[in-house]
């Protein structure tokens, strides 16, 4: 399974269409730096990703690494017909058995802070109608003809829509318990942060006990509900340095901030500034 960290999305590069006759075979490449999904609709290719066997039916479809060399393992035993599509992140990306935990960001720009997620592909799948991502390949293929800027566009418009559909048809979208526990937890968090972190109410709101609930935090976000609570108290407390002249004592405990203190190292250590010096560098206005 891939993990892409996003934004940004995976883009789109090239694709198109190709059929092997009897006896025919798949180039041998090496470290392309663009991931390869091949999508069969006919026949069966017989490869390997650096000696890990991928044999790619009818109907199936296999995402191949950018780091990696991949060749044929045997020739096509029957016509075989398939469309291939190059994509590649600028992003985070990893491969793993079962999906990774991701770290909260930390900015010191108030206006680039970015809600990150994580979205997985499955390495290779059967589809359940294949009719569609067929659809779909041939119109990436048609759009390839017409070099616009606008068709560009649409290109990576339809090559997100693809993506999602590949994780539908494959089954692979369904989020796990723990992912929705975790979800569940940090909307709960986001709701309250003004609030004293409570986690008995917590776990009685969620129907969990605490130390799941945090197991499963940190298995999808990489932090304790803690941890999660206090970025999130301190993305507000920017919003309120920058839109509002309070004083920052009163932002403080507008945030859900137990003490002032606490709240300037706290913020001093996620923004690398203190609090005044924040709303000094992105007002024009000093109102302190």
């Amino acid at each position: 399974m891939f993990q892409f960290i996003c934004p940004p999305m995976p883009h789109y590069i090239d694709g198109g269409e190709d059929t092997y006759p009897v006896q025919g075979k798949h180039a041998d490449r090496s470290r392309i730096g663009v991931f390869d999904l091949i999508f069969v609709t006919r026949g069966c290719l017989y490869m390997e990703e650096e000696e890990i066997p991928l044999h790619i039916s009818a109907g199936q479809f296999a995402i191949l690494r950018p780091d990696r060399s991949h060749r044929s393992t045997m020739p096509c035993s029957e016509e075989t017909h398939f469309y291939w599509l190059h994509f590649q992140t600028v992003g985070e990306w990893s491969e793993s058995q079962e999906k990774l935990p991701f770290a909260l960001a930390r900015q010191s720009q108030p206006y680039a802070h970015i809600d990150y997620f994580p979205f997985h592909l499955p390495r290779h799948r059967s589809l359940q109608s294949p009719q569609a991502i067929e659809a779909q390949m041939r119109e990436l293929h048609r759009l390839r003809e017409q070099p616009s800027a606008h068709s560009r566009w649409k290109q990576q418009q339809l090559f997100h829509e693809l993506l999602q559909q590949l994780l539908e048809e494959s089954g692979a979208a369904s989020d796990s318990p723990q992912l929705q526990i975790a979800e569940a937890a940090a909307l709960y968090l986001r709701r309250h942060y003004q609030d004293p972190l409570k986690y008995k109410q917590m776990a009685e709101e969620l129907h969990f006990h605490p130390n799941y609930i945090a197991i499963c935090m940190k298995k999808t976000f990489g932090c304790t509900p803690l941890e999660y609570l206090t970025s999130h108290r301190i993305e507000q407390a920017k919003r309120l340095l920058i839109h509002t002249d309070e004083p920052v004592g009163k932002i403080a405990e507008d945030t859900g901030f137990g003490s002032f203190p606490y709240f300037v190292r706290c913020f001093t250590k996620h923004a690398n500034t203190k609090p005044k010096a924040f709303r000094m560098q992105y007002r024009s206005k000093k109102p302190e």
